[in-house]
C-alpha cells in the first residue's frame, strides 16, 4: 500500500470538515473521491499534501507517518498536488511555471527529461513555452497545472477537480491524460464533482457526504449502486 489515512479528522475553527476518514491506496492505482461541494473532498487531499494538518488521526506514505511533516518535505517525499482551480503563476512564462515543479529538484538530468515527458504528454505547452501562464485558456492553464505537478517526479498525483470549467471536449483530453500518466506507472488520487467521469476512471472509489464516508467499494460497484446513480449520475 501506497497511501494510508488512518481515521483522520480535520477542523476548521473547531468545527470538523472531515471526520475520522480512513483511505488505502495502493501503488499504481487511481482512487477516486466524489461528493457534492462541501463534502470534504478537498480537505482530505489538503491534508495529505500537509496543507491541513489533521487534528486527530495518521497519515502513512511508503511506511512512513507524514501528517505533521511540511509541505515541501511531503512534496520532496513523492506527493505533488494539482489543486483546484489551477493557480498558475500568471506572469511567469509556461516553462518557469514547470520548473517551479522542480524547485526542490537538483538533478539535472532528470529535470531535462521531465520536462521533455511533460512536453509529450502536452505538446501545446511546448508551443507556447515562452508565452505567460495567464494567457492561456483554461484547458490549456489546468494542462499547466499537471505539468508542473509531474515535474516534481511524484509518485503520487492528487487531482483536485481537473476538469472543473471546461467544456466537454477538453474534459475528454484531459481524462484521456490522465490515463496516459497513470499508464506510466504514476498512483493517482482524483477529486472529481463530475462522478461519471472520475468513476470511469477510477479502480477504487469513496463517497463523501458532509465530512464523513458513507460507502467505498470498486467504482465499477459504486457505477451501478442505486444510491451512486441517484445522488451523482443522474438517475
Amino acid at each position: 500500500m501506497l497511501l494510508n489515512l488512518k481515521d483522520i479528522t480535520v477542523c476548521y475553527h473547531k468545527v470538523s470538515a472531515i471526520r475520522n476518514i480512513t483511505m488505502e491506496v495502493d501503488e499504481g492505482s487511481i482512487v477516486t473521491l466524489i461528493g457534492a461541494n462541501g463534502a470534504g473532498k478537498s480537505t482530505t487531499l489538503r491534508a495529505i499534501s500537509g496543507l491541513n494538518h489533521p487534528t486527530t488521526g495518521e497519515i502513512w506514505f511508503q511506511d512512513k507517518r507524514i501528517d505533521k511533516l511540511p509541505p515541501e518535505k511531503i512534496n520532496k517525499a513523492g506527493i505533488a498536488q494539482v489543486p483546484e482551480g489551477r493557480r498558475v503563476f500568471p506572469q511567469m512564462t509556461v516553462k518557469e511555471n514547470l520548473m517551479m515543479g522542480a524547485f526542490l529538484r537538483n538533478d539535472t538530468a532528470g529535470i531535462e527529461r521531465d520536462m521533455k515527458m511533460v512536453f509529450h504528454h502536452f505538446p501545446v505547452l511546448k508551443e507556447r513555452q515562452k508565452q505567460a501562464g495567464g494567457t492561456l485558456s483554461g484547458g490549456e492553464q489546468q494542462m499547466l497545472a499537471m505539468g508542473r505537478a509531474l515535474m516534481s517526479n511524484p509518485k503520487l498525483i492528487l487531482m483536485d477537480e481537473p476538469s472543473l470549467g471546461l467544456s466537454p471536449i477538453m474534459c475528454q483530453e484531459i481524462a484521456k491524460i490522465i490515463k496516459d500518466i497513470h499508464a506510466e506507472g504514476r498512483t493517482i488520487v482524483l477529486v472529481e464533482q463530475n462522478a461519471r467521469l472520475a468513476l470511469a476512471l477510477a479502480e477504487k472509489g469513496y463517497v463523501l457526504e458532509t465530512g464523513d464516508i458513507v460507502l467505498e467499494g470498486p467504482a465499477k460497484d459504486l457505477r451501478e449502486n442505486a444510491e451512486v446513480k441517484k445522488a451523482y449520475l443522474g438517475g
